[in-house]
């Protein structure tokens, strides 16, 4: 197997005797398991950043010595040690110097699996067991540091989404739940949430994210609202899973299966939230909860600092993904008034993402995976006959009632078009 071990190219200087070099983290653990190695970083041993800057590597790092390789652009950080003086992933004071050890870098790092190093002659350095981790399947963290940081819980949700066939070792799991316990999890900024948060939603199997923050805590202090939907029972006649949340967790892996980007996958997330807002009496029908989630969806979309497209998607899926699902009951008048509702006509775009949201819904329940969605057709159908009206010579034969005389021009093209 190659190594994924590298020297400086081109025209930069060799690195001199006294200073070693080594590839870390995720490129070694992804060889091992046999992965193509996307990125590399770099841990260099012995050098000062002056000796960084004499090889020709460009300084980037606010909070401690990284450096650019001028040829391959590749990450080349200084080893060094940390010290935790404040809450939060902020709160660390950096020690870098050419006297800090490979062993000492590492050993501050996250998992096992992403504290291994490979030298240039391809020998791989593991004082963590991060081979034999590998090998067992098994997410564990190197040192009781890792309780300092708060980002390494949603890192180890993310990981676990990223590689759904490892576990989280029992000892990690006790010390992520005494980290949310003691409030460590709280100094988390929503920005490093969302990243984090988003990360897991674009991996292999986003339901592992949700299900490891579930089993720490982590959830109820960061997603409340998702939190919610676990032990609310659904219609059984229309989600034979019935717990919403387990629901939830089928529509996630759904979307994921079908390669579906971010704004969809986010919407898969939330889509539901009005399930857990809903009185008793209400269950299991859960009727008007569409309208009852719009608010917690804005909720939960400014509370991580979501991105526009994304939240905006969720709360077109939040409010009209039950409609969507009775599209094949709608007449012309109706069906005009979802696409209207969820501004198709000005935003195709994001309407097939809308339909690719409520088609995950769709099919996240037992028995649906292979039932056609035949209610996104429809309403395709319904989008496309509307959209050939000329709205400009509607407009133009009937300039004192123009919004009017386009909507019955639209509803008798979707009347006329869709088949009997």
């Amino acid at each position: 197997m190659p190594t994924c071990a590298s020297k400086p190219i081109g025209d930069v200087p060799s690195f001199p005797e006294r200073i070693k070099v080594y590839v870390v983290g995720g490129a070694v653990r992804d060889r091992l398991l046999g992965l193509a190695v996307q990125d590399r970083d770099h841990v260099v041993v012995g050098a000062t950043p002056e000796d960084m800057a004499r090889l020709g590597f460009r300084p980037v790092g606010k909070d401690f010595p990284v450096f650019l390789h001028p040829k391959t652009q590749e990450e080349y950080a200084l080893a060094r040690t940390e010290r935790k003086t404040a809450r939060g992933y902020k709160g660390f004071q950096v020690y870098a110097s050419p006297e800090v050890t490979l062993e000492e870098d590492l050993i501050r790092r996250d998992l096992t699996i992403n504290a291994m190093a490979e030298a240039e002659d391809g020998s791989i350095v593991d004082p963590h067991g991060g081979r034999r981790d590998l090998a067992a399947k098994v997410l564990r963290h190197v040192s009781a540091a890792f309780g300092e940081d708060p980002v390494r819980i949603l890192r180890v949700a993310r990981f676990a989404a990223r590689f759904p066939e490892f576990s989280v070792a029992e000892e990690t799991l006790a010390l992520m739940r005494a980290m949310v316990a003691s409030g460590e999890i709280d100094a988390l900024i929503p920005e490093r949430v969302w990243q984090e948060i988003s990360r897991g939603l674009m991996e292999i199997r986003p339901s592992r994210l949700i299900e490891v923050l579930r089993d720490c805590g982590a959830l109820k202090k960061l997603l409340p609202e998702v939190d919610m939907l676990f032990g609310v029972p659904q219609d059984p006649a229309k989600h034979p899973e019935i717990d919403t949340g387990a629901h939830l967790l089928r529509v996630l892996d759904w979307a994921a299966g079908q390669g579906h980007p971010l704004p969809v996958r986010y919407a898969a997330l939330v889509h539901d939230l009005g399930k857990g807002l809903t009185p008793r009496e209400r269950w299991p029908d859960h009727g008007g909860h569409e309208a009852a989630g719009m608010d917690a969806v804005r909720e939960v979309s400014t509370r991580i600092r979501v991105p526009t497209d994304c939240k905006e998607l969720a709360l077109a899926v939040a409010r009209w993904h039950g409609e969507a699902h009775r599209a094949d009951r709608l007449d012309a008048a109706g069906l005009l008034a979802v696409l209207e509702a969820t501004d198709a006509f000005r935003r195709p775009e994001r309407f097939e993402q809308f339909l690719l949201a409520c088609a995950d819904d769709h099919h996240g329940r037992p028995g649906y995976e292979a039932r056609p969605f035949v209610q996104a057709e429809r309403l395709r159908q319904a989008l496309a006959a509307a959209q050939a009206v000329d709205a400009g010579a509607v407009a133009a034969a009937a300039p004192g009632r123009i919004p009017e005389a386009i909507r019955a021009a639209r509803t008798a093209a979707i009347a006329a078009g869709l088949p009997s």
